[in-house]
């Protein structure tokens, strides 16, 4: 029992959670806008990418948290674990990089200019997130300013879902999806359910961020009024935009309830954050539902075709 516990640890204070967060959400797209999966190469590159980048934040703990803080206290005692993980996970990232540009050379140089400018957008708001791009232009870190980043994390994870699937398949199999109207109801819809879960999340940092003035919507607005007048409404939002995405792609009543049922299940974990919870209620239950989105839009389109 107690290894299984050092494995659950590992699997979420490793941020490798998230890399299958990435996967699930990518063919979920896939199957809903009706296109065909990239190559195993991509899978690979997109587990691993997000795995890397969100454990750089927490890459420095390397002391002791008397605080309680159990996700610090995990990284400190596997910093040598960290350590060596990362540099052999952004090496195979890197091989896995190299393979596909160089497979692919003929094809990333024949990108669209609307394509290119999507990469950066993707790249710079990566960045942004981490504060790596030159202070000179942008001394700002988003992890330490208030309500944006919440927007910004939610707008990263759906380019990851959506943008960056639609560059990989232009890439690798020379589809060119049209519909943009289409595709554009698709990705708000991710966008607002993962704004939506990051600001969730930032609600167990509430007593924290208070003390350090970080102008949170639960900071700044405080609970009561982040649950009712900022999450609900963006919950609104993104079911809207799913309707009007599966009104033109013709879902059946089976398919609109498995789509909206993590709706609804966000909308439980929302009220449940009025009880502090242990780290890894969040990392398990309020990233889950990233996960249970996916699930619940795949088994919408795969139990509609049988």
């Amino acid at each position: 029992m107690h290894s299984f516990a050092k494995f659950i640890k590992s699997i979420f204070f490793g941020n490798y959670f998230v890399g299958i967060l990435a996967v699930a959400l990518t063919i979920e797209a896939c199957l809903q806008l009706g296109l065909p999966f990239p190559s195993l190469t991509y899978f690979l590159l997109l587990f691993i990418s997000p795995t890397v980048y969100y454990t750089y934040a927490y890459s420095g703990q390397t002391t002791l948290n008397a605080s309680g803080n159990l996700r610090a206290k995990w990284y400190a005692n596997n910093k040598t674990f960290v350590k060596y993980s990362q540099w052999v996970l952004f090496a195979i990232s890197m091989l896995l990089a190299t393979y596909l540009f160089i497979k692919n050379l003929d094809s990333i140089l024949a990108l669209p200019k609307d394509y290119w400018l999507s990469i950066f957008a993707i790249l710079f708001a990566g960045g942004f997130y981490y504060s790596l791009l030159p202070k000179l232009f942008f001394n700002l870190n988003l992890r330490n300013t208030g309500w944006l980043k919440a927007f910004i994390i939610g707008f990263v994870w759906a380019c990851c879902a959506n943008v960056l699937l639609l560059i990989i398949l232009k890439i690798e199999l020379g589809i060119n999806d049209n519909d943009w109207p289409l595709w554009i109801w698709l990705f708000v819809k991710n966008w607002m359910f993962c704004t939506v879960n990051a600001i969730i999340f930032d609600i167990k940092d509430y007593p924290t961020d208070a003390n350090k003035d970080l102008r949170t919507f639960a900071v700044r607005y405080g609970l009561r009024t982040t649950i009712f007048y900022i999450l609900l409404p963006l919950l609104v939002i993104g079911l809207l935009s799913f309707y009007i995405f599966a009104y033109y792609r013709d879902f059946n009543f089976l398919q609109l309830f498995f789509n909206t049922l993590p709706f609804v299940a966000t909308i439980v974990v929302a009220f449940s954050m009025r009880k502090r919870q242990q780290i890894l209620y969040y990392l398990m239950v309020v990233d889950g539902l990233i996960l249970f989105k996916a699930i619940c839009g795949i088994l919408g389109i795969v139990l509609y075709a049988f």
